[in-house]
């Protein structure tokens, strides 16, 4: 059963992301079909969340926003921790992975499920904790959601971001464009300019650099990143 789903997803994984359509519909398509299965498949892909997660602060009566939240997923490594949040933000542009998120979280009433543009969303009051966990790559304009992600956040509020990467200073040449042009074909825009932005943007709490292994590819250890960061007063 799990292969036979597995499979589906790499499918769709081998077909890419085709263009055409505002950057809302190209999500929309190449997710819709995944959406059911996208867990399951990106539980053993995308590594370090529960990681990234446990490093956020999450005080009583905090208010929570993670960009590009997906199905919502995130959330659960929370655990008991969610329950001090007075209020959880989940913000993204596919619908079809909103409707798993809103699923997921029914009974929690902090959550709130919210269909918007990471680069323009403007919660209606601060945030402490910001968040985006593989999200960055996704999106186009990613320099205008880091910075709408600041400035939605408290001054001394965390930010945090787990992400795929490449780097000029840990990277040859030739494995860079190998893992730009990989990813690429779904959508997915690795950049050796992430870590140095996120750096100069914010105060630097934390920052891993790993590998991790990609399913069903023996050998081949895709390059992330683990960041948190501090907005300055």
């Amino acid at each position: 059963m799990q292969l036979a789903a597995d499979a589906r997803i790499i499918a769709r994984l081998l077909r890419g992301m085709a263009a055409g359509g505002s950057h809302a519909e190209r999500l929309e398509r190449f997710y819709a079909p995944q959406a059911q299965r996208y867990d399951a498949f990106r539980d053993r892909l995308l590594h370090g969340r529960a990681e990234l997660v446990a490093r956020l602060p999450v005080e009583r009566g905090a208010h929570l926003v993670e960009l590009g939240a997906g199905t919502g997923r995130n959330l659960e490594f929370f655990g008991a921790r969610l329950a001090r949040a007075q209020r959880v933000t989940l913000v993204d542009l596919c619908p079809a992975l909103l409707a798993r998120a809103r699923e997921r979280h029914a009974g929690r009433p902090n959550v709130r499920v919210v269909e918007a543009d990471a680069t323009s969303f403007a919660p209606d009051q601060p945030a402490d904790c910001v968040y985006f966990s593989y999200a960055l790559t996704m999106i186009p304009d990613w320099r205008q959601a880091l910075a709408n992600a600041i400035a939605m956040l408290k001054p001394g509020g965390v930010l945090g971001v787990v992400d795929f990467y490449v780097s000029r200073e840990r990277h040859a040449r030739v494995t860079r464009a190998f893992w730009q042009r990989w990813f690429a074909h779904d959508g997915v825009r690795l950049s050796p300019d992430h870590l140095p932005a996120l750096r100069a943007a914010v105060e630097t709490l934390e920052c891993l650099e790993r590998r991790a292994p990609v399913p069903y590819l023996p050998g081949l250890a895709a390059p992330y990143y683990l960041f948190v960061g501090r907005r300055r007063h």
